[in-house]
Parts: structure tokens; C-alpha cells; sequence
């Protein structure tokens, strides 16, 4: 079975039963969501929002307590249906006493590579992770960094159609995350779908396609990246006016900051800010400058979880 969508669920439900007291916990909770093939999609929320039992229901690692996962189409139940997928675990434990090159062949003699194949895919992948020259070392002796790089290069090892990663640049320093962004990046050209679960939103907002938010096992805000950071409003900074205009305009403001004899206005429109505009230069006030803002990530996600709190 052929589909467009790489991950597709719906009504998809874990529910925990507490032994002794039989009092139900929904890990997840309904979650219907939709992965395009050959994008990048990243999963957020807070510590317990559900996103890693969600993953472990996509890998059949747990069994749903109702609805469907379905990979490329197909039943994620069945093991046909993940061999094309990659996977980087959380807090990952390779076997210490294998080297980089061993695990590396260990992995992909498990994915049904073949052993000509595995000798020359071992060394271009530990050379496109940066391992190329500890590939003999023993893993016991990786940074946390390294073990990270190794990992994804594990993911990779069996050339998988998508990659479900788990907070794949935690531990990895500012220069390996670019790269590891830049590698993700390469692939996804190719057409590879990536599934990534972070808590890093810097990082989700530099290269993720696609967003979805979960929230006490539940779907809070999903939609593409840049849209859903697009259009917040425009960031005016002028000479200080006179306090009477600075309040005028502040009521009509989202935000009012005065600082060193300027004074920036944050308005939700374009109506808004040209008005403010014709009233301060009715005033002869000087304008410092008008530049369009958007939200942070960041900001979307705070929203939206204080949102559903505050319900």
C-alpha cells in the first residue's frame, strides 16, 4: 500500500491503568496527525505531554490502546511496514566494547545489509557524522557528542526512507549541531522524511518544515513552521513623545518600552502602526525606525501551553 503521507494516525490513544488503584492515565490521547513524505517535522511539548510514547506506538514499542499508525500506508504493527524507518533513541546505550566501524556493522548487519555493502557504507558514514578518524576506537571512550554523531549515523546506516529522532543534537556542541542540521537537511533533498522530537526550539524553528505541539497526550497547535511564526505585528521606535501621545499610542500598543529618550510601540496591524505613525509625525517626533516582527517559536509554544492551562 502506497500513501502521500510518511506518518499518518488517527484517533491514536495509550492508556495507562495504574495497578493497584486502577486509575487511568492517557499517555496520549486521541492524537490525529498527518507527516508529509520528504519533510521535516518536529514534535514539541513539555516533560509528560506524551511524545515519547507517541513515537514508541509509531515503532510498535507500545501497543495503542485504540485508533491507528500507519507508516507509508501501512499497519505500524506490522514489521514490514517499519523496515524503511531509522531510529535514534533518547539517552541511547550502544555496547561499550564495540568500536564506532563494529557498531556501525553490528546495526546494519540487524537491517539486512550485506557485508560487501556494510564495509563500504561504514567509513562514508562515519566520515559524514565527523567520526572518520575514531571509527577503531572503542565507544566506551566517546564523548556524549560522539555517541550522538555515531547515532545518527546508525539511523542512517540501512539508507531508510524516514528518520524518527530523538532529541538528535542533546550533548552535541554549536558547531556539530549545524552540521548535524546540514546533514538532516541533505537528506530530506533526497526525500527522506525526518520525525524529530526535541525540546530544542531554536533548533525546530532553524530547519523543521512542520510543527505539531502536544499537551497532556493531546494535539494543542499543529501547522507549518512558518506560518505559525509569521505576522505577529510591527516594532515602531521613536524620539520620546510627549507622555499624553506615549499613553494615547500605548493603549493601542501591545507593548510600550521607553529606553534612553526612545520609546518602541509593538502594534498587531498595519492600520495600527500607520496611524501611530501620523500622529507622532504630527507631533514632529523623530522616527528611530518601523521594522515587521514575528513571534519565536519559542513564544507560539509558551502560548499555547498557557493557554490550555489557563482552561
Amino acid at each position: 500500500m502506497d500513501s502521500e503521507y510518511a506518518i499518518e494516525t488517527q484517533d491514536l490513544t495509550k492508556i495507562y491503568r495504574a495497578p493497584w488503584t486502577g486509575r487511568e492515565v492517557r499517555a496520549i490521547d486521541s492524537i490525529s496527525l498527518r507527516v508529509s513524505r520528504g519533510t521535516i517535522f518536529g514534535l514539541l511539548g513539555p516533560n509528560g505531554a506524551g511524545k515519547t510514547t507517541f513515537v514508541k506506538t509509531l515503532l510498535s514499542a507500545v501497543r495503542q490502546t485504540r485508533g491507528s499508525a500507519l507508516i507509508f500506508g501501512r499497519n505500524a504493527s506490522d514489521p514490514a511496514a517499519r523496515r524503511p524507518i531509522g531510529y535514534l533513541p533518547e539517552n541511547h546505550r550502544f555496547p561499550t566494547y564495540f568500536t564506532g566501524a563494529g557498531m556501525l556493522d553490528f546495526y546494519a548487519s540487524l537491517s539486512s545489509v550485506p557485508a560487501a555493502e556494510r564495509k563500504k557504507l561504514i567509513p562514508k558514514h562515519l566520515e559524514m557524522v565527523g567520526l572518520s578518524q575514531w571509527g577503531a576506537m572503542r565507544i566506551g571512550k566517546y564523548s556524549k557528542g560522539m555517541l550522538q554523531r555515531l547515532g545518527l549515523a546508525q539511523a542512517l546506516i540501512h539508507s531508510p526512507s524516514i528518520l524518527i529522532l530523538d532529541e538528535p543534537t542533546d550533548g552535541v556542541d554549536p558547531v556539530g549541531r549545524r552540521e548535524i542540521r546540514e546533514i538532516l537537511t541533505r537528506f530530506e533533498s533526497q526525500g527522506v522524511t525526518i520525525f524529530i522530537n526535541s525540546h530544542l526550539l531554536a533548533e525546530v524553528e532553524a530547519f523543521c518544515r512542520e510543527i505539531a505541539i502536544l499537551h497532556k497526550g493531546k494535539v494543542a497547535l499543529t501547522g507549518k513552521t512558518q506560518e505559525l511564526t509569521a505576522g505577529k505585528g510591527y516594532r515602531l521606535t521613536a524620539t520620546r513623545p510627549s507622555d499624553a501621545l506615549t499613553s494615547e499610542l500605548g493603549a493601542k500598543a501591545t507593548s510600550t518600552v521607553v529606553r534612553d529618550g526612545l520609546v518602541d510601540f509593538q502594534f498587531p496591524s498595519r492600520d495600527l502602526v500607520n496611524s501611530a505613525l501620523d500622529l507622532l509625525r504630527a507631533q514632529h517626533c523623530e522616527i528611530e525606525s518601523l521594522v515587521p516582527t514575528t513571534s519565536t517559536l519559542e513564544e507560539v509554544f509558551v502560548r499555547t501551553v498557557e493557554a490550555k492551562v489557563d482552561k
